[in-house]
């Protein structure tokens, strides 16, 4: 996508050598986003699902700006002593960020431009500018603007070191230079104003009036561009430019010991979108002498300004108008019912006789929602418990776990608060949870629950029968239908037992007295269990053994597991990475990682599985997990990870892993050079990995 050599300016940055090969997370990180960008311009993509890729990687990049961008700047501006803790340069790292940026907004800027509208006008989809407009589209512009928009667009002269407006957090501006009328384009008496563009109340897309098939839509943004003059009666306007502000989203509570942590994150979520300025967005065509104005009036420095095209808030193209023109979506690949439990007469029974895997999107999220429901009906069930990380507005879940303790059982949720930009969204349904009677536990003190776990106990004869389910996702209804996961339905004692420890943890804070042997837990035996998976597969090639790893994941970020992956490399085991997002580990390093590989794959649903497989000289490990390989999830998050110990559903992943692994479509090599080359195989057929696994369960299913 970019050019090779521009690339390699970047790339004195990337690796540490004087210790071992590595890159910085946030390097890493715009890497992968740029193989969002790739699929917008990919034109095997469909075209509206390239538009939509266009709303992903935006969106993507909006949250960076808020979380990564913004922790960075505050790190530049500490004191020397912490900088030398460090293990790289703050300002250095900036530097290389926004430069990368720059260079994917242009990418994104052609893309649309170059790419998008063209193809739209073949399909008879024509996005015009206010200069494009009809005699009969202007009239309905000005009547739109004097009905919808008038009430909304705040318009603000600005008078330098006087008058400094307040940009709320993430909306639409136009900055518009003007003059007084009568005084000419030359004048030194220029001014400059603000407008908002009122996208949070209004469609940001508006349909115009058109001839017969075709389709016409303009942008709200030049709505306001056409009419402004209606706002400043007095004034010539020479130009307008769009401009946004986004403000630092993080709530600095994760270390938080003392005092109601959940009335803090409330406290702090009021502030989050009047935080500090973290990102000016300008238009790239904008005057040097206008944008050195803003700058001074908002009080911005250098590193809080990031050109972009004309058009701001690109992920508003999720709301891209909708057309009844099917090959431009995608081809539905509708959930499949997972019979076994979908339609068992005799759910827990079923449960029971045997473990089940269920792999989302592509099967119905309906028997997650069934575990629960079944549940809450049933007579013999006594308690209940849930973790939650992240929860659906509209959940059917927590729905049953209301009506399963107004029938008279226990239920127990511990709600993640920390969950960032669903604090909020989490902190509602705890306390409407509360309010029903369902007991419910928060989040602790520096450490984050990001386990994905469910418990039922059940009355039977004599005994309390366990019913589990693991998963590498959250329990979010919607989420289900675009993320990629693994679910395990099992009511084997050896997993089931530990899960309820885990648990009485989470409710009492207590430590267990026994340790888990099965499951490995974050704070109590993750890290040190995969160490020793790891040394163990070095050991058997140091013996001449066969040694090999698989390990599937989001990220992969954490010092300590890559210099043992390297180590493990050296020694001749052979290492294979499938990973969606960051990779700071470098697979083609000399002395380093001659025996490691690594590829990526971006496609219509988002990778979010984690998949650990150790050969175990052929006694092959198996294990699920909601974990990353970084520093947060195995320091400072409760995560966990559970075996698979059913030999058909370890078959049945890796026969996943391997199509992974052979995609020669949609996976991209990962390499130090950052090139995210598209992998095109030898193969004489094309293997798309997530509609191969797609149509091997649909038949599987038949």
């Amino acid at each position: 996508m970019s050019k090779d050599n521009e690339k390699d300016k970047d790339l004195s940055l990337i690796t540490a050598e004087h210790k071992f090969p590595y890159i910085h997370r946030d390097i890493s990180w715009l890497s992968f986003n740029e193989r969002v960008l790739q699929e917008a311009q990919d034109p095997n993509v469909p075209l509206l699902e390239r538009v939509k890729f266009l709303a992903i990687y935006s969106s993507n990049l909006d949250e960076f700006f808020r979380v990564r961008i913004a922790g960075l700047r505050n790190l530049v501006r500490v004191g020397k002593k912490t900088k030398k803790a460090l293990e790289f340069d703050p300002k250095t790292v900036l530097k290389t960020l926004l430069k990368i940026v720059n260079r994917q907004q242009e990418e994104f800027s052609k893309i649309f431009e170059k790419n998008i509208i063209p193809a739209l006008k073949k399909e008879n989809i024509h996005h015009v500018r206010r200069h494009q407009l009809n005699a009969e589209q202007k009239e309905f512009v000005e009547q739109y603007f004097q009905n919808h928009l008038l009430p909304f667009v705040q318009p603000v002269l600005l008078k330098k070191k006087r008058i400094r407006p307040f940009l709320i957090n993430g909306a639409l501006y136009l900055a518009i230079q003007l003059v007084e009328k009568n005084k000419g384009e030359k004048s030194k008496d220029k001014r400059v104003a603000i407008v908002k563009i009122p996208s949070d109340h209004l469609p940001r897309f508006i349909e115009l009036p058109s001839s017969k098939n075709h389709n016409v839509y303009i942008m709200l943004d030049e709505i306001v561009r056409e009419s402004i003059s209606w706002i400043f009666p007095g004034f010539e306007i020479i130009d307008s430019y769009s401009i946004k502000l986004t403000r630092d989203a993080e709530l600095y509570i994760e270390d938080e010991f003392s005092g109601n942590l959940i009335s803090k994150i409330r406290k702090s979520l009021n502030k989050r979108n009047v935080g500090p300025a973290s990102r000016l967005v300008y238009d790239r065509e904008m005057p040097k002498e206008m944008l050195d104005y803003l700058t001074s009036t908002l009080e911005l420095e250098n590193f809080d300004l990031l050109p972009e095209g004309r058009y701001h808030n690109n992920s508003d193209f999720f709301k891209f108008p909708k057309f009844d023109i099917p090959h431009l979506y995608n081809k539905a690949l509708p959930p499949l019912t997972y019979k076994p439990l979908e339609k068992a007469k005799d759910f827990f029974e079923e449960m029971k006789s045997k473990d089940h895997l269920v792999q989302f999107p592509y099967h119905s999220y309906q028997s997650v929602v069934r575990f629960f429901e079944e549940a809450a009906a049933d007579p013999n069930v006594t308690h209940i418990k849930i973790t939650q990380y992240r929860v659906a507005k509209k959940s059917k879940i927590m729905e049953a776990l209301i009506r399963a303790v107004k029938a008279g059982k226990q239920v127990f949720v511990f709600i993640e608060a920390k969950a960032r930009f669903d604090e909020e969204a989490n902190l509602n349904w705890g306390e409407r949870l509360e309010k029903e009677g369902v007991k419910v536990s928060y989040s602790f003190p520096a450490v984050k629950v990001h386990c994905k776990i469910g418990l039922i106990i059940r009355k039977e004869g004599r005994k309390n029968q366990l019913y589990s389910y693991l998963s590498t996702g959250n329990f979010h209804e919607d989420t289900a239908k675009i993320y990629s996961d693994y679910g395990l339905f099992t009511t084997d004692e050896k997993l089931t037992k530990e899960v309820s420890r885990l648990f009485t943890f989470l409710e009492t804070v207590k430590m267990p007295k026994e340790k888990f042997e099965h499951l490995l837990v974050g704070q109590f035996n993750m890290r040190k269990r995969l160490i020793g998976l790891i040394q163990k597969e070095i050991a058997n090639a140091k013996a001449g053994k066969e040694a090999k790893i698989i390990l599937k994941m989001n990220s992969l970020q954490d010092q300590g597991m890559i210099k043992l992956l390297y180590e493990a490399s050296n020694a001749g085991v052979v290492v294979q990475l499938i990973i969606r997002g960051i990779c700071s580990l470098v697979t083609d390093k000399k002395n380093f990682s001659e025996n490691i590989e690594a590829i990526g794959i971006v496609d219509r649903f988002l990778e979010h599985a984690r998949v650990f497989v150790f050969h175990n000289n052929g006694k092959e490990l198996m294990y699920l997990s909601s974990a990353d390989w970084m520093v947060r999830n195995l320091n400072h998050r409760i995560e966990t990870a559970f075996p698979i110990y059913n030999q058909k559903i370890k078959d049945d992943i890796n026969e996943a892993l391997d199509l992974q692994w052979n995609d020669n479509v949609k996976a991209r090599l990962l390499d130090g050079q950052l090139k995210n080359e598209y992998i095109k195989g030898e193969a004489d057929i094309s293997i798309r990995s997530q509609h191969e696994v797609y149509y091997n369960l649909k038949r599987r299913g038949k």
